[in-house]
């Protein structure tokens, strides 16, 4: 029967006036306390023993009721029923009161949300934290296309580099197959290899550079945003929210119930404001290490990408894989990234 009146309760309207608090009607109250006199009555009187004897007294003092047949396994099973049962109204009762909260808050939070989309009401604006805010958004989207066109450069480069090991191959063959044009073939077959092979070590150094800006902009970044989301979305509309329930209620009559009203608004008002400053303090941090760490990275990413690049077209060798290992990249093995033959079964 419980759990069918805390359904009942948990789907009923809680009626919210202008300033969002709950109403005071009277079927809300006899409701409340229908539902507190459920949740604190303890079990049945009838269902007990009495002792005649007093305290201490024997066992052929106790008078057994009708339902109870004088069992101690019996008494201990009930005692164990009256716990569970007072564990679950209170888990009830907590779930409630959470619900009521949540309700109250959104309600709150959608009335200023289109109070500032219909120009009526105001919202908070920290200047400098949200140009802070947009330079970021700026950047990440001209990273974004830095990381596309870069991953556009690899896959470009690497048909090529799988081209020039073809025809490496190709020129190797018809050099054993054409004794008139051997020697010919044969240059040109150890031209593609080498090519192929620097091509390779360019490609090693261009993952990597692709690789730290994908952690950049999708971790990094994205991390920084989902802060600043926290910070727009949720933080701030609470704060003003509960400033303009704050600034409506003091706008109002001065007696005894409103000043009640009044007090309690601006201790939410309090607790919202602390959220909503510690909040803003993540966001400065956070912009701040992301840009020293951004400036950081980048300086070593572009640094590898020009010394790479330079030394591949100007076929230097030697000064190509130089750069690799002053950047500690480790070339995987030709074929390491196939599948097993296990896996492709």
């Amino acid at each position: 029967m419980t759990d069918s009146m805390m359904s009942k309760a948990a789907t009923m309207e809680i009626p919210i006036n202008s300033n969002g608090d709950t109403g005071t009607l009277p079927e809300d109250d006899s409701l409340e306390q229908d539902l507190q006199q459920v949740m604190v009555s303890g079990p049945n009187l009838n269902e007990t023993s009495i002792v005649s004897g007093g305290y201490g007294g024997t066992a052929e003092g106790i008078i057994p009721t009708s339902s109870i047949k004088g069992s101690n396994l019996h008494n201990s099973s009930s005692s164990s029923s009256m716990t569970a049962e007072d564990t679950t109204r209170g888990v009830a009762v907590e779930k409630l009161e959470t619900m009521k909260k949540w309700g109250i808050n959104t309600y709150k939070c959608t009335k200023q949300l289109i109070s500032e989309r219909f120009g009526r009401g105001s919202r908070t604006v920290d200047l400098e934290l949200e140009a802070q805010i947009e330079v970021l958004r700026d950047t990440k989207r001209k990273y974004e296309n830095v990381l596309r066109l870069a991953r556009a450069l690899t896959n470009h480069f690497y048909n090529m580099v799988q081209t020039q090991h073809a025809l490496g191959d190709t020129f190797a063959d018809l050099s054993q197959k054409s004794p008139e044009l051997r020697d010919e073939f044969g240059y040109n077959s150890e031209t593609q290899k080498l090519l192929c092979k620097n091509g390779e070590t360019l490609l090693g150094a261009i993952n990597f550079f692709v690789s730290s800006i994908n952690t950049l902009v999708n971790k990094t970044m994205e991390d920084t945003l989902m802060t600043i989301k926290m910070y727009e979305n949720a933080s701030r509309l609470e704060f003003d929210a509960y400033r303009s329930d704050l600034e409506e209620l003091s706008m109002g009559p001065r007696d005894a119930v409103a000043m009640a009203r009044i007090d309690a608004a601006q201790q939410n008002y309090q607790v919202q404001k602390d959220k909503y400053e510690r909040l803003r303090s993540d966001v400065t941090i956070k912009l701040k290490f992301l840009e020293e760490n951004k400036v950081k990275v980048m300086h070593k990413q572009l640094l590898l990408f020009h010394n790479a690049i330079s030394a591949y077209f100007a076929g230097n060798q030697q000064q190509l894989e130089q750069t690799l290992k002053q950047f500690s990249i480790k070339l995987k093995p030709p074929g390491a990234d196939k599948p097993s033959w296990l896996e492709e079964q």
